[in-house]
């Protein structure tokens, strides 16, 4: 080794040792001819000085360092001067006081600060990224993830589960995006498809009798990116067979919180995980992500304006729209410009506008809430019994601010659900601290495709209904619950999972509401259906996205943050260059021809 010790490591304990270090320069300080280094590798950074007086050869080639050379240094650990301690340093109360240094390599100057967390340009950082994984927080990210994946491999070995490697090359088959294809060489004409997840394998994992398995699995999807997305990402496969919800969800429930408290003790979890029924979440929080850290929760005022004056209440009622609204504490005073703002925030996520009701003290009655109508022309429009259902309503308090959305039922979710972030976000409702896991229930089986004129799952085809609906795949499809579940944190949607179907005939009857047709049926999942005439266990798994974990455990607002080498907005790896032109001698080997307008 070039080094006895790792940087970081090193404290008043090493003071009178001779160590032999080497890394990275981080900073360069030159002090009236004492020459100091912050040197840096994986462990941390600790001080080197280079004194002239004791060392001149080692300060003699220390005047030549810059910024991420890498070299070597031998020196003895010794205790900074009084006054002189580092307290943000693990190593600052320790110093290395050189007397030999070596340039193993020189470096160019970077194409932005390595050793300052200041902003750089998107696709620089992408471009560079071997440089950017250089800075503090990038490398402790991706050190995180390490821990997360470690212990979640120790916890499911624990309770008995095998870890069990499936294909990256597979069959096509339906997930819900588009493949990322691979043209067969030996097979002309034939495609295999990249996993957008193991979800058939695991199953017939199941069916080989492994009954817990897991995988730290890599999936691609071919869909459009966003802050978290990518086209290849990570996710903690799970299955288990001879279960039902509860325990899926009670072993998910006490990883989360064991891992939580063991890799990120900073972080609190609200426990225990509270569960909400699909339709309770979509209507106190307007999205089945929801961030329940705090409050803010969506009401419905229709009821209450079914007979309004207010022509735009009337006419939404009329049209089966719905409205809802949120109340805002101690927001009443707000300015025009700022109602402005937040109803182009509104009108931004497809409302028609945004209707703001200030709330002040009832004059005949102090200490009653009541609409203030000298700050909202809608006021005039509403009885004196509307006023009081809307406050009862919102239990809205005086100074408090309710901002009214009226629409279709889905853009009124939408809407208020952005309003319902934005504003917790500004009035610092947060906590950035806290973990808040929630399991959402009692999905819909099915949900329609207007599109394509049939059914579509709400999750995937394989997810099994609740026992009691079977009888309503025939009579109404649409009152069918599933055995669905999805965990959320913070917003964030971790993972979907059910319970399966695990009978032939079952599975055919919702492949045939899926509108696939019995050759297409054969084609796509024959070899499942096959395998479910040999003895299948009732069987259930989920699958945690392990990029968006650690984004949140990190406390990060993208998934590139804790991914080593992410693709950009386009899906483009700038490093690399990649997609790329391929040969025609490779095309030809594969029977592939580029259309003209796409050739070089």
């Amino acid at each position: 080794m070039l080094k006895t010790h790792s940087c970081g490591e090193l404290r008043k304990d090493h003071i009178g040792q001779e160590v032999t270090l080497a890394g990275w320069v981080h900073r360069r300080r030159d002090h009236g001819g004492l020459v100091f280094i912050d040197l840096r590798n994986k462990e941390g950074i600790v001080q080197v000085v280079f004194n002239p007086e004791t060392s001149p050869v080692a300060h003699e080639i220390a005047d030549g360092f810059r910024n991420e050379y890498v070299i070597q240094v031998t020196g003895d650990v010794s205790r900074r001067p009084p006054g002189t301690e580092n307290p943000k340093l693990p190593t600052g109360e320790i110093e290395i006081v050189a007397k030999e240094a070596e340039i193993l390599n020189t470096a160019k100057t970077p194409p932005f600060y390595i050793n300052e967390d200041v902003d750089v340009e998107d696709n620089i950082r992408l471009k560079y990224r071997y440089l950017y994984l250089r800075r503090e927080r990038l490398k402790n990210n991706l050190l995180l993830r390490h821990k997360v994946i470690k212990f979640i491999r120790n916890f499911l070995d624990s309770k008995g589960f095998v870890e069990i490697e499936t294909p990256i090359l597979i069959k096509s088959t339906p997930e819900g995006a588009r493949d990322y294809l691979v043209p067969s060489r030996i097979h002309p004409g034939k495609f295999y498809a990249l996993p957008q997840s193991p979800q058939q394998l695991k199953q017939l994992l199941m069916v080989a009798g492994f009954e817990k398995y897991y995988q730290i699995a890599r999936c691609f999807r071919d869909e459009d990116l966003r802050a978290d997305r990518q086209p290849e990402f990570t996710q903690l496969d799970l299955e288990m067979s001879f279960v039902d919800e509860e325990d899926i969800l009670n072993l998910l429930e006490e990883l989360f919180t064991s891992l939580v408290e063991t890799v990120t003790p900073e972080k609190r979890v609200l426990k225990p995980f509270p569960r909400l029924s699909y339709i309770e979440t979509m209507e106190r929080y307007g999205t089945d992500k929801p961030d329940i850290r705090f409050g803010l929760e969506i009401k419905d005022i229709s009821s209450i304006m079914t007979n309004s004056d207010f022509a735009v209440f009337r006419t939404t009622l009329q049209e089966g729209g719905k409205i809802k609204g949120i109340c805002v504490p101690a927001c009443a005073s707000y300015p025009r410009h700022q109602l402005e703002e937040l109803t182009q925030l509104a009108k931004s996520f497809g409302a028609k506008g945004l209707v703001a009701m200030p709330v002040a003290t009832e004059v005949s009655n102090p200490g009653q809430a009541t609409i203030d109508k000298t700050k909202t022309v809608v006021a005039k429009y509403l009885t004196a019994a509307e006023v009081q259902g809307i406050v009862t309503k919102f239990e809205a308090k005086p100074d408090d601010l309710l901002l009214i959305v009226a629409d279709q039922p889905k853009i009124v979710n939408k809407v208020l659900d952005e309003l319902r972030r934005e504003m917790g976000k500004h009035l610092n409702l947060v906590d950035p601290n806290l973990l808040a896991f929630v399991f959402i229930v009692d999905y819909p089986l099915l949900e329609w495709n207007k599109e394509l004129g049939h059914w579509g799952p709400m999750h995937h085809p394989f997810t099994a209904p609740r026992e009691e609906d079977i009888p309503l795949l025939d009579a109404a499809p649409e009152k069918v619950r599933a055995r669905h579940y999805d965990i959320v944190c913070n917003g964030c949607e971790l993972s979907s999972g059910s319970i399966r179907v695990h009978n032939r005939e079952l599975q055919e009857k919702i492949f045939h509401l899926l509108g696939y047709n019995k050759r297409e049926i054969e084609e796509r999942f024959g070899h499942l259906l096959d395998a479910f005439e040999y003895g299948v266990p009732p069987h259930g798994g989920i699958a945690p996205g392990m990029d968006r974990l650690v984004m949140l455990l990190a406390g990060e607002d993208s998934i590139r943050e804790v991914i080593a080498f992410p693709k950009n907005q386009s899906a483009t790896d700038l490093m690399v260059n990649a997609p790329s032109s391929v040969s025609k001698e490779q095309l030809d080997e594969l029977y592939l021809q580029l259309k003209p307008e796409l050739e070089s």
